[in-house]
């Protein structure tokens, strides 16, 4: 059969199961999801997951970025390491990751075609909860030695949180899915903090309060060590630039030497650990000290694991629709920034990057999100506002994103496609405006793809662009 058409018998296959991503409102509980129907799935396939070794990540924000940062040190060190992620930009395949590639659409369609007698033994199983079984099943196949794994949703009751880590990760917290998770930030904590382990220590990235002491909490029931970035390891931004960005990090006991390293004009015979970046944004500086903790603490677990390979690993990863610079003159940015709190840290990297510089902003989101909370934050720094919606069923209205983008007092005009919204921005740009696009990984990834058709048509070292 030919390759395409197998692939995409496969993804007719796998959507044809409940897909909760694609509906407006779950009821995420023990009643929908209470991994029986994950871990009888797994024990009929051999347990897949226990051939290998397990770094899992959750979060609201960053724990895609601290995740390839990881996998990609890793893989710098020797290690053949699978990663799983999601969504997906692009295509599915990009969900399963060897050593920095994706799993090919043929051996996709052939790991479906294997699944389905164990599938169709099992009442009941999602999309995401096949999906996952087919990583682990991968990786097992392809004998990786260690996988990096991010969760889809939540943690406590995520089809990935079968694993036995060697560390658990959790990143950035927010108000997010909180028809899901839970109307406030401790219910979110308590969701994510459901990775931890009893006795498997845990990483946290920075939090406020009201999540850190939930998830302290729940460390402390489960005899997890608990390593909180900020305190155990400390860290700080030191250059960026848009060819990227670099960070200082050292142990909290080497303070009086980072103090005397500081006051000696940041030389002298002790230095901090520098590590660089290609990711663009001071909340990716944080996602990198916290995948560095996380490796640090992986390492105590029994891997070998090298500075010298996570220089390597983090200087050359790559994590695209992460305020991503599509054009530099005039700039063309795409990022996945998709509720309040990560809006605000974009927002926070514009002024950062292009301080002054007018913004066209092309926005789309899904229904479910809180749109108000975002325009909150972004609007004040844009001139004018193009929305528009993606093919995804929970895409919001753009009329009616722009009607609540003009009450915002910003002048907007909806339009749809996407591809004729980014060419309507593009004119209005002009060659002195920036243009931003958030709101969704959807409308990130359809503007990337329609640039990168663009692109590809163009003459060699041609700069113009017509759609």
């Amino acid at each position: 059969m030919d390759e395409r058409v197998a692939y995409q018998l496969a993804l007719d296959y796998l959507y044809s199961y409940v897909d909760y991503s694609l509906t407006h409102a779950f009821k995420y509980s023990s009643e929908e999801f209470d991994l029986s129907r994950m871990q009888a799935l797994l024990e009929s396939l051999n347990n897949p997951h226990q051939d290998y070794k397990v770094l899992h990540v959750a979060g609201t924000k960053g724990k895609g970025s601290v995740s390839a940062m990881m996998a990609s040190a890793l893989h710098a060190n020797g290690y053949k390491v699978g990663f799983y992620t999601s969504p997906h930009l692009q295509e599915y395949t990009e969900r399963f990751q060897i050593d920095g590639e994706e799993i090919s659409k043929r051996e996709m369609a052939e790991l479906v075609e294997e699944l389905k007698p164990h599938v169709e033994k099992i009442q009941r199983l999602t999309t995401f909860e096949i999906t996952t079984a087919l990583a682990f099943l991968y990786f097992s196949k392809h004998k990786v030695d260690v996988a990096v794994v991010e969760v889809g949703l939540g943690g406590r009751l995520d089809a990935t949180n079968l694993v036995d880590p060697l560390v658990s990760v959790i990143t950035s917290l927010s108000m997010d899915h909180m028809a899901v998770l839970g109307s406030t930030l401790a219910q979110i904590a308590s969701e994510k903090a459901g990775i931890i382990k009893p006795g498997r220590p845990v990483v946290l990235s920075p939090q406020k309060y009201e999540a850190r002491e939930v998830v302290e909490e729940v460390a402390k029931k489960n005899h997890s060590r608990l390593l909180l970035l900020g305190r155990e390891y400390r860290f700080a931004a030191d250059s960026h630039s848009l060819d990227g960005q670099s960070l200082l990090i050292w142990r909290r006991e080497d303070q009086s030497l980072m103090d005397q390293y500081l006051e000696n004009g940041h030389s002298g015979e002790w230095k901090p650990l520098r590590l660089e970046i290609p990711l663009l944004g001071y909340h990716q500086v944080t996602n990198a000290a916290t995948a560095y903790v996380a490796l640090q603490v992986a390492k105590e677990e029994g891997l070998t694991i090298t500075d010298e390979a996570i220089r390597e690993g983090f200087k050359t990863v790559r994590w695209p629709a992460r305020f991503e610079l599509l054009r530099r003159d005039p700039p063309l940015i795409i990022d996945s920034a998709h509720n309040r709190d990560s809006v605000l840290k974009l927002r926070v990297a514009i002024d950062d990057y292009f301080d002054g510089m007018p913004v066209i902003l092309v926005f789309g989101a899904s229904a479910d999100k809180d749109i108000g909370g975002m325009y909150a934050e972004l609007l004040p720094r844009v001139e004018r506002v193009i929305t528009t919606e993606s093919v995804h069923p929970r895409a919001k209205d753009a009329q009616q994103l722009a009607e609540m983008a003009r009450e915002c007092g910003r002048p907007a005009q909806a339009v749809v496609p996407v591809e004729s919204a980014l060419k309507t921005a593009l004119n209005l740009a002009g060659t002195d405006k920036a243009i931003v696009v958030a709101g969704s990984l959807f409308i990130a990834a359809a503007v990337r793809a329609v640039w990168q058709e663009v692109q590809s048509t163009l003459p060699e070292k041609s700069e113009k662009y017509e759609f």
